[in-house]
């Protein structure tokens, strides 16, 4: 490449980008002041990248800024779609109620069902009760028994507040959203991004082939290393769940 020489009309400067090579790209008219003091015809400028970046910003800004005082918390996934008479709703509430009684703060999704179920029992329980909500065509707002709220646009912000705040993860019944925010963790925790998080699955039946799978499949096939599997523990008492979280938090202060 050819040195850059004063005066050269095939290269300019875009604040700290430099572009160069004619043809692609022409050489803007106006300063970047210029057009933020002019005035604004439409505003398709608020939808550009560049934008998004400051938005995407401020809402770890927010996030951290809401979330910071929580000291202990558990995050807990589930369902959107299991119905309150459902016995998995009473597996939610329970968890919850247990979570806020060992002295957690209980993080979801903020939404229906299950995400419902777990902030409803540590709410009612008296604790603090989060919910993480998300912008979606089918699923908007966060559920009555949210006492403190956010509502993100980015799923990859919400994901970052579900682990930053969190000491555990427990994962009640659910679907593709629910397996997505598993197996993040999961990798989080094999990776050693996060250190000594117990990753809890509540619900022996539900969870039990997910778990076969891995060791007869995954593990067989050397995908995975020995280990990982015991990284899930999996329950059907939500007592013996939050047991573990506590033996798990305590043991991770103490090293």
């Amino acid at each position: 490449m050819a040195p850059i020489r004063p005066n050269d009309p095939s290269y300019f400067y875009e604040g700290p980008v430099m572009r160069r090579g004619e043809g692609r790209r022409i050489a803007p008219t106006t300063t970047t002041d210029q057009r933020l003091l002019g005035e604004q015809p439409n505003s398709d400028w608020l939808h550009t990248d560049p934008w998004r970046v400051m938005r995407i910003q401020s809402e770890f800004v927010e996030g951290f800024g809401a979330l910071a005082d929580i000291r202990h918390a558990v995050t807990v996934w589930g369902s959107a779609r299991t119905p309150e008479d459902h016995p998995w709703y009473r597996l939610g509430v329970d968890t919850g109620r247990l979570l806020h009684e060992a002295g957690y703060a209980v993080i979801t999704g903020g939404g229906p069902g299950l995400m419902e179920a777990a902030n409803r029992g540590c709410s009612e329980a008296g604790g603090l009760s989060v919910g993480l909500g998300i912008e979606l065509p089918h699923e908007q707002g966060l559920n009555e028994w949210v006492n403190l709220g956010l509502n993100f646009r980015y799923f990859f912000v919400r994901k970052t507040m579900f682990v930053k705040y969190a000491q555990a993860f427990i994962c009640l019944p659910g679907g593709f959203g629910t397996l997505d925010e598993l197996f993040e963790a999961l990798v989080l925790v094999q990776t050693g991004k996060v250190s000594e998080f117990p990753i809890i699955l509540v619900g022996t039946d539900y969870w039990g082939g997910l778990v076969d799978w891995i060791r007869s499949r995954m593990l067989d096939e050397g995908l995975i290393s020995e280990s990982d599997p015991d990284l899930l523990y999996v329950t059907d008492d939500p007592e013996d769940a939050v047991n573990r979280v506590v033996a798990a938090h305590a043991g991770r202060r103490l090293r």
